[in-house]
């Protein structure tokens, strides 16, 4: 089989991706460390991981304008750059209030990158979850890396330099995306900002039922996201009593599943439907989730009928697996927007609702944080389980009653 170029620019927007996810989740590993340094609590620096999750949400609706004004190549391009710059910012603050600024200033330039780089792949191919699940594994395989570089860097040289890889990633694929990608005409170059910002049009887009009912699954799935990938190695440290290297091999088995999930529920929505690889990915999540909370409870459920109890180990193992697998919707439920979609409102349109649902969504990180001072992390994330079943509920609900595609 042939490279084609669309496959050079499919490979070069998830290496994108890639730079844009490894710099927010470089972060997480070394929470602890940075609530030492700094002397602040699981909230407050939940509250700057909100803040760099809404500005993330907040950047994606004027990055389809920007898009539409500039060309895709150009917009993607700023956020690379930007994200690299802002995570060498990120690492040198010397008090917490400018890390929360950098952290959001982070967010601002990461989000200019998914709508568009979406936006871009329905130009050039037909199977549009396939080619999104690929896309998107720019965000497991970071995953995968980050937590582990970002915790051995951290333990042994403070949380500054392993904040700051994003760079030694970053410089490079700025320079490949820059040299190999070819600029994007276009699509309304001459159309004033102020006319994509008319409030009217706006609302009667988010507001379309084949839009608002997976809107507002997607806007529980995130929250549900966005509290896990903030804060999974803090709860197997604190709730589980984990070292903070066993945890980050454990985040990185997380985004390990969600990588190989996401390919695979892009393609299974392309064949069976979208509503369908939706519905499984948001139940496995509900149940990984209140599985780790249950975890001695789930290991012992074997004795109840005269087996050995299962080691901690595989308990471990299924219930990450599952958890992986409910993170793993975007790339099922981005295709069924698109569906929804003209060609004209694709552009600004799935900006708008990527801002919509990321920007609500990242209460998730404070949300987690904060109900994990109040009533402890096995509430936290006994919370975010039932919200993911509730996530799975509605879509279920919504395919049963022949609203679902």
């Amino acid at each position: 089989m042939n490279w084609r170029y669309r496959h050079t620019v499919l490979t070069l927007c998830m290496l994108a991706f890639f730079v844009t996810y490894f710099a927010r989740l470089a972060i997480s590993p070394v929470v602890p460390l940075i609530i030492d340094d700094f002397g602040v609590s699981n909230t407050a620096v939940g509250v700057a991981l909100s803040g760099m999750w809404f500005a993330y949400g907040l950047s994606q609706f004027p990055s389809g304008i920007l898009a539409d004004r500039y060309g895709e190549r150009r917009v993607i391009l700023v956020a690379v750059g930007g994200t690299t710059t802002m995570s060498l910012l990120l690492a040198a603050v010397p008090i917490f209030p400018a890390f929360v600024l950098a952290a959001v200033l982070l967010g601002l330039a990461a989000g200019l990158h998914y709508a568009v780089a979406t936006t871009l792949l329905s130009r050039t191919f037909d199977d549009l979850g396939t080619a999104v699940g690929i896309h998107s594994l720019g965000g497991p395989l970071a995953g995968l890396i980050a937590p582990v570089a970002a915790t051995w860097v951290g333990v042994r040289y403070g949380w500054r330099p392993g904040v700051a890889l994003a760079a030694l990633v970053g410089v490079p694929i700025f320079l490949l995306f820059a040299r190999r990608v070819r600029p994007t005409e276009p699509r309304r170059p001459e159309q004033p900002m102020a006319e994509r910002l008319r409030l009217g049009p706006l609302f009667e887009l988010v507001g379309r039922r084949e839009i608002l009912v997976p809107l507002a699954v997607a806007t529980l799935g995130t929250y549900v996201a966005q509290g896990v990938i903030s804060f999974l190695p803090t709860f197997l440290v604190e709730f589980r009593g984990y070292s903070p290297a066993f945890a980050g091999g454990v985040f990185s088995a997380f985004f390990v599943v969600r990588a190989g999930a996401q390919v695979g529920l892009g393609r299974l929505s392309d064949r069976l439907g979208r509503d369908a690889s939706i519905a499984a990915s948001l139940l496995g999540g509900a149940l990984g989730l209140g599985s780790l909370v249950a975890l001695p409870d789930l290991v012992r459920l074997p004795v109840a009928v005269g087996l050995p109890a299962l080691p901690t180990t595989v308990g471990l193992g299924v219930a990450v697996f599952l958890a992986g697998l409910g993170s793993s919707f975007f790339s099922a439920i981005d295709p069924r927007f698109m569906d929804a979609l003209g060609d004209a409102e694709r552009g600004a349109g799935f900006g708008l609702i990527r801002t919509v649902y990321t920007v609500i969504g990242s209460a998730g990180s404070v949300g987690v944080g904060l109900v994990a001072d109040v009533l402890g992390w096995g509430a936290s994330f006994a919370l975010i389980a039932g919200l993911s079943g509730v996530s799975f509920l509605v879509i279920s609900t919504n395919a049963l009653v022949g609203e679902g595609r």
